[in-house]
């Protein structure tokens, strides 16, 4: 019996800048994030969020973003 076919997810990559100025490449973000009706807004909540898991598993605090770029 031949497999069906998998779900595919789409995503969108971004740079991040942090206040600091350092800077993380190639961040991604679900394309269902990029339908919410204040893009902008819903790209930062979802950069965010990885932010604090990955600062919770480091222990160190999650940095303050600067500004989010789309990845060329």
């Amino acid at each position: 019996m031949a497999k069906k076919p998998t779900a595919r997810v789409e995503f969108a990559f971004f740079n991040v800048t942090y206040e600091d100025g350092s800077q993380r490449s190639n961040r991604k973000v679900s394309a269902d994030v990029l339908n919410a009706y204040d893009k902008d807004a819903a790209i930062r909540e979802a950069i965010e969020a990885q932010d604090k898991a990955i600062s919770e598993k480091s222990g160190l605090p999650p940095l303050a973003i600067k500004s989010i770029s789309p990845v060329k």
